[in-house]
């Protein structure tokens, strides 16, 4: 679904995306109108600008996570303020993308998006997640209370929080995909989670995630 007040940037997004094989289910011009279609349209991925005239995008994410948990929301957005990106990833947007992207990196986004990596302009995301570090607690990083992760797990937990895929992290450390995939799945179940969206959240809130050692 694309959520967009602008007629001809809406269409022209939907076109690229159905020219590209993708099934545009529903289109939006603001949020009402997108929490209101998205029950019926059930969208796997959410294309969503930050600026609606009637409500703010933040303000549709948390609404679309709380009806629509299954939905991914990819932002869409003019802005590159640090403060709107920290606003939509704590709403629960698992990307952020600057509509100064082109067109392979839109559509390479939103592949990604929907296989559930956390996917951001380049730039932003070591800006995002430097500055959740920034405001963790000093000592939530070591874990009061926070389950102890093998270093291999935490540094994988790491890759993850940055959006690198499964495949990036394997080639980075020379390990196998499956491997990479079981040291994950370890993760999740000592952090009682159920996907990656939740595990990069978890990294982010925690202090964990940061721009690995090349």
């Amino acid at each position: 679904m694309v959520v967009d007040d602008h007629p001809m940037w809406r269409d022209a997004v939907a076109r690229d995306l159905s020219e590209a094989g993708y099934d545009v289910v529903a289109t939006a011009a603001d949020g009402a109108q997108a929490l209101r279609v998205a029950g019926a349209a059930r969208p796997d991925v959410v294309v969503l600008d930050l600026q609606l005239p009637d409500m703010s995008g933040v303000e549709v994410t948390h609404g679309l996570r709380a009806a629509h948990p299954a939905a991914r929301v990819l932002v869409l957005s003019a802005s590159g303020e640090q403060q709107d990106v920290l606003d939509a990833v704590k709403a629960g947007a698992v990307g952020y993308l600057l509509k100064s992207a082109g067109r392979p990196e839109f559509l390479d986004a939103v592949r990604r998006t929907a296989g559930g990596d956390a996917v951001f302009t380049p730039g932003l995301a070591a800006l995002v997640l430097g500055e959740f570090r920034r405001l963790a607690s000093g000592d939530t990083a070591e874990g009061a209370g926070v389950p102890r992760l093998s270093e291999r797990e935490t540094e994988i937990l790491r890759m993850v929080a940055t959006g690198m895929s499964y495949k990036q992290i394997a080639t980075r450390l020379v390990l196998s995909h499956r491997t990479v995939q079981n040291h994950v799945q370890n993760t999740l179940g000592k952090l009682h989670l159920h996907n990656r969206v939740q595990l990069v959240r978890y990294a982010i809130e925690h202090g964990l995630a940061g721009e690995p050692e090349p």
